[in-house]
Parts: structure tokens; sequence; C-alpha cells
């Protein structure tokens, strides 16, 4: 039997055949129907072969693939903890377990500065001659940088790590410590996509390189940020991406030498919710992966709860996540481990191209500094967040635990925060479930027929109304528009919506508005014909719920209504 099969084969498939195959299975549609769009305007295809990328053993192709695996200078990955400690003391505390846990850096947020002593500055000092150091948007005057005049001149070559901040000026003999950063993380929770992140940290680096007389003493002191985002695949083209770029761009310059320049990657705030907030520590975890297979020099996980205050729980399982992937995994092991996908691959070719040709429109516009001054990038950014924002309203996109599965039995504390990120997608559905949680409308959903008929709308308006934080009742299941109204003259309530199944919900809504009081607040579950909907409303029924509505109008529509009818009360 085991020498039959071995001797088994198959004729191999090509693509025309799977299109075929596919086709049949999807009852009518075609295949075409199965690809997406992405933000950065790429389209996603259902399968990948050697076709999509136009030819694998294409030298440009290869060159692509080499500048990859070149521009990387170690396969290893340094797992950077960032500390979030209020003191000196403190943050020294956490150092020092944390480096014994598996943190390799000290890493340092001068956003958020402290107010250093003596002591534990020099203690710093000593830390850092033996392990990197990352201090990122630092002022000039914090203390924190005063480590760097207490190290010795002979130890001071040993010192590995960046920093980033308004004109900052490091001692002589730290040269391998990087001081020139381009940061996309602002623009990335402002909305922007992979593209645009690309293109403008090319910007930042071309208006920094023009005033060095030398390219390679630029490169050399120069690394880049990026938010790594929940779209798997395309964080990891993103990270790839860059590496050709900088090649490209060094080349430009003349640069004939190989110049790695170091990924700083970080989990993204744009998509972390305050609601059911351990779902972020998913999105940690799909992110943090991303950054490694992209390939990121540096990485830093933050802890789920961040945005409303780092527990020593959360601080433990956010460093958690890169020890897992890197020693379960064994990625860190591989220069390249995405390499070869011709998915990824071809996702990489695409923002490439798109990312180059934006930096070179940036470029003919009079530079990155032109180019903001004019509004041009302001512009883009709202634009993006607004596709954004208007992907999740409408639940094209999903937040789970907050625009989807809203879990309405954990509490939520809208007084809590230790960060605020200006784009963050989370934050209406927040200040909704913060007000309804004090005080809300008690709501009704009148069910007609069957169980199994009326039960997946009544399931979905649910749902939709929990994204608000509004509990819906569900009623006995009424057999007669009669049935009902005798239910609801012993169970008053300020809203209600009418959920019965399609075929039956046009004849139970008219029954239902030719006798219905103009104190009822009603909405109909689902959407129907402009004129059938127009003689509801006449009648009296306030509007409906359905899937693709604006989810925050809609909640805000609710939210006007009832404080409204309570003011007239």
């Amino acid at each position: 039997m085991i020498e039959q099969m071995k001797s088994t084969s198959f004729k191999q498939a090509d693509y025309a055949t799977w299109q075929e195959v596919a086709a049949k299975s999807l009852r009518g549609r075609t295949v075409d129907t199965l690809t997406t769009m992405t933000e950065e305007n790429i389209e996603i295809q259902p399968l990948y072969t050697i076709e999509q990328l136009d030819n694998y053993s294409d030298e440009k192709v290869q060159q692509m693939i080499q500048a990859v695996r070149q521009g990387k200078a170690k396969d290893q990955w340094v797992v950077a903890q960032q500390l979030y400690a209020t003191t000196g003391e403190l943050f020294l505390e956490q150092l020092d377990d944390s480096l014994k846990r598996g943190n390799e850096a000290v890493v340092y947020d001068g956003s958020q500065p402290i107010a250093w002593e003596e002591e534990q500055l020099e203690k710093l000092a000593q830390i850092v001659i033996r392990i990197p150091v990352y201090a990122l948007n630092v002022a000039k005057d914090d203390l924190f940088l005063t480590i760097f005049e207490r190290i010795p001149e002979e130890k001071r070559s040993s010192v590995q790590g960046a920093v980033s901040g308004e004109s900052i000026v490091l001692p002589g003999g730290y040269r391998k410590v990087r001081t020139i950063c381009a940061d996309s993380r602002q623009i990335h929770h402002d909305g922007a996509d992979s593209v645009t992140e690309l293109a403008t940290t090319l910007a930042k680096a071309a208006e920094v390189a023009t005033s060095y007389e030398d390219f390679s003493t630029f490169a050399d002191k120069f690394f880049v940020r990026f938010s790594i985002d929940t779209h798997f695949f395309m964080e990891i083209a993103k990270i790839r991406a860059f590496r050709v770029l900088w090649q490209t761009f060094s080349e430009a310059y003349g640069e004939t030498k190989n110049r790695p320049v170091p990924v700083y990657s970080e989990t993204s705030l744009r998509s972390y919710s305050k609601l059911d907030p351990y779902v972020n520590l998913l999105r940690a975890g799909n992110e943090a992966l991303s950054a490694v297979l992209g390939g990121t020099d540096i990485l830093t996980v933050h802890p789920h709860d961040i945005l409303t205050g780092v527990t020593p729980n959360s601080f433990r399982l956010a460093r958690n996540v890169q020890l897992v992937i890197k020693e379960e995994t064994l990625v860190g092991e591989v220069t390249d481990p995405a390499g070869g996908s011709y998915f990824i691959e071809s996702l990489t070719k695409q923002l490439v191209e798109k990312a180059w040709n934006f930096f070179l429109e940036i470029e003919e516009k009079g530079g990155y500094k032109a180019y903001v001054s004019s509004g041009q990038l302001d512009n883009r950014l709202e634009k993006m967040h607004e596709y954004r924002m208007d992907q999740l309203v409408r639940n094209k996109k999903s937040l789970i635990g907050t625009n989807v599965y809203a879990n309405l039995t954990d509490e939520f504390d809208e007084t809590e925060k230790s960060m605020e990120v200006a784009g963050r997608l989370a934050k209406p559905y927040e200040e909704f479930r913060g007000y309804f949680q004090k005080e809300q409308p008690k709501i009704a959903l009148l069910t007609f027929g069957k169980l199994a008929d009326f039960k997946p709308r009544a399931d979905f308006v649910s749902g939709y109304l929990a994204t608000g934080g509004l509990q819906a009742e569900w009623s006995p299941a009424f057999s007669t528009v009669k049935e009902a109204y005798e239910w609801i003259e012993n169970n008053p309530f300020d809203y209600g919506v009418i959920c019965a199944s399609v075929a039956e919900t046009e004849q139970v809504v008219n029954e239902f508005v030719a006798e219905m009081p103009k104190s009822l607040w009603i909405d109909v579950a689902g959407t129907y014909a402009p004129s059938v909907e127009k003689s509801w409303i006449d009648a009296g029924v306030s509007g409906f719920v359905y899937k693709g509505q604006d989810q925050i109008a809609k909640l805000t529509e609710i939210k006007n209504k009832w404080r409204g009818d309570r003011r007239d009360a």
C-alpha cells in the first residue's frame, strides 16, 4: 500500500483549473467576488501563484528579495519591553526584574518624563554599557540624557541603541547609538495606510540626508519607527517593503555599500480598546508576530490595559508575547521567514512600487516639510481616518468586543485612563458605553412568529445595541399583533424594536402601526422598499435597525431621543 502511494502521481492543476472548480462551488457567483480591496488600493486575490508575482525569476523580483534579506543586520530581534514607571526608583526595580525575565533592552519613553535622582542615573549609566538603550521622545533637557555623560569615554563605543527627540546631541564616542529617527507612529494613529507610512518615512529621511555631506554618516545614525496594526499580512509586507525602499533610496544617494537601518516596531494602539480589554492581548499577539515575520530589529509589545493603567500581570503578559514567539516558533533563526510566499512577495512588490511613487510625488512638491505645511498630508490622513471609521461603524471591519460581540457584563470605567491616543477607533463606542452605563432607556424587542424565524434578527439587534452599552430584553413570541399590545399594556418600555422573519415583517408592521399610539417609540429590524419605509414612518415608526447602518449615527439618534424625551417628561 505504501509503495503504491509513493508511486502515485497527480496531474498538476493550473490557475485556470482552480478558477473553474472554485466557480462551481460559489453557486452562481464569479471568482472575482472573492477579491477584496485594501486601504492601499491593493487587490487581495483568493489564490496566489507565480503568475501573480509577474514571474518569480524576474531579475527585479530577485533583487527585491535580496534587498529584504540583506537589509536586516541580525536574524534575531531585540525584546524591548517599555517600562511604565512613574518614579526613578520604580523604573530601576521594573528594569531589573524584566531583564531577569527575558527583556533585552532599556526602553524609556520621554513623553512621560520621570524626576530622576543622581544615584538612579548612575545605576542606569552602568546598565546601558551592557544592555541596549532606547530613549524615545526625549526632550533635550530630560535628565535621562545625562547618563551618556556619566559613562567613561573608553566604554562609550560599546553602548548600543537609539535616542529620539528634538535637537538630540550626545557626547562623543557613541558610534553605535543612533540619533536620527523617522517616526511614523503619529500619522499611523491618525489613519495612515502602509503606503503613506513608507513614503513619508523616506521623505523624512531625504529631508535630513541633504544636510550631511557624507550619506554613510547619516545612514549610520538613522533608524525608523513603525506601529504594527492588525492587518497581518500587510504589516509583514510593510517592513519587508521598507528594506527594499531603503536600498533604492541609498543607491539614489550613491551609496554602494549595504547599510542596514534598524526597524523599531511596536504594537499599534489605533485598534486598542478600553472595552473588553483582553481582546487587546490577542491584537498584540497578532501584531507582534507580524512584526517578527516581517523582520523587525526591535519590538515593543504594549500591555493590553495600557489605556486604563498597566498592572504587573499585564506587564508580564506583554513581555511573554514576544518570548513565546521567540522560544516556540524559532522564527528568529531565519533571515526572512515570510520570504517565498507568493502572496507576501506580491504584497511587498506592490507596496514598494506605490510607496516609491508617492515618495517621488512628495519630493516633486518640495519635500516633506513643504508637503506637510501645504496641508496635503493632513487632508490625506483625515480622509483615511474617515474611511476607517466608516468601515468600522458599518461593520465592514470588526473590532471585537467593541463594534461586534460587545460584552455588557464587564463594568466600564470611563474615568480610568493612563494614555490618550488621538485617532483611536474605539473611542466613540467607549463614550456611548460610559453614557448609557449610568442610565439608559428600557428596551424591548417585540418578537413575532416562531423562535427559529425571528431569532436571527433579534440576536442581531441585541448585539447591535450592545455596542453602545444598551441592554435589550426580548418579549414573548407573539402570534398576533393583538397579543403584542396586550403584553405592552402590562410591560411598558421606552424603546421597542419589532423583530420578525423577512416574510412576515411587512404584514406584522402594517397591522401594528394601524393601532399604534403616538407615544410609542418603535423601530423595525431590517430594510425595506423606500415606499414601504415611508408609509411606516408616516404612521409613527421612528426608524430601522439593519446591517450596514452607521452604528454611531444610530446610537446618537437613540441617545438624543432618549435625552429629549426625559427633558420633555
